[in-house]
């Protein structure tokens, strides 16, 4: 599931200051959008995708090394991907239609089933990071249901097309950058499956933070997946036996998670259902 971007706020206490940041601000975007000459430009539909995809390589070229290079060039570009990106109308639900359309009963009740049964995982997840069953099992389940659906589309050529893609190229960029540096250390390949936005494994990692929490393990795995999804939320403030519902200290962790209000709110209930709330 890809993670909507949180945007910051800034409040300006003169009126000089403003328009001096406000200028600054469009001078910059300025830059952004006409760069130099031999910057790889975004685009908008699949006719420009092989231009940039040759821009974006001879950009990276001793950033990323020679098998990074080489995958870059067997991406193409994901009209699949551009329409999930664009279609993203379950982020809008209430909570009570967002756990019905996602199956939050049955991941309640797969999850508890799944506690007991991985308890020695839990634990030691639990001493190792704070993290309790509950949150992971609820993040596992709305993920991939459990591992069940991981995806089945080529991440680099997702995570390229989301780069090349006006919409978000920045942001996407640093994840292109990080799944190509993932490919030279041997972690992924150009033929690596995920879903739409090119999330990994079993609870959907895009690939900054496999590089930044995978924790060494593989993400196809349930223990390598749960671990490294704790891992990501201790980084992320996680405190032992704090809560972690809307107003507790975790909840920032589930936040830094995923950044849509209602799926924050489902994972919380979610878990706390599974660790022996009503």
């Amino acid at each position: 599931m890809f993670r909507p971007q949180r945007l910051g706020k800034v409040l300006y206490m003169t009126k000089g200051w403003q328009f001096r940041t406000i200028a600054a601000a469009a001078l910059t975007a300025l830059t952004l959008m006409t760069g130099n000459a031999d910057a790889a430009q975004c685009g908008s539909g699949p006719a420009g995708f092989e231009n940039w995809k040759r821009q974006f390589a001879e950009e990276a070229r001793g950033r990323v090394g020679a098998s990074g290079i080489a995958a870059l060039m067997t991406t193409n570009y994901n009209s699949a991907t551009i329409g999930a990106d664009r279609g993203q109308k379950s982020f809008h639900l209430s909570l009570d239609q967002f756990m019905a359309k996602r199956g939050g009963s049955i991941i309640i009740s797969r999850g508890r089933s799944l506690k007991q049964s991985h308890a020695a995982l839990f634990a030691s997840i639990q001493q190792r990071y704070g993290v309790p069953p509950g949150p992971l099992l609820a993040i596992w389940g709305m993920e991939t249901g459990f591992g069940a659906v991981q995806g089945n589309q080529n991440a680099l050529s997702a995570i390229a097309t989301l780069a090349y893609d006006c919409r978000r190229s920045a942001y996407f960029t640093d994840q292109l950058y990080a799944a190509l540096t993932l490919v030279d250390r041997g972690m992924l390949t150009a033929s690596t499956r995920g879903s739409m936005h090119g999330e990994i494994g079993q609870t959907q990692f895009l690939p900054k933070n496999i590089l930044e929490y995978g924790a060494g393990g593989s993400l196809e795995t349930p223990s390598g997946a749960l671990n490294a999804t704790a891992n990501f939320l201790h980084a992320h403030g996680w405190q032992a036996g704090a809560g972690y519902q809307p107003g507790e200290p975790n909840f920032a962790a589930i936040e830094a998670w995923n950044a849509a209000t209602v799926y924050e709110r489902a994972i919380a209930l979610i878990g706390q259902k599974i660790d022996g709330g009503q």
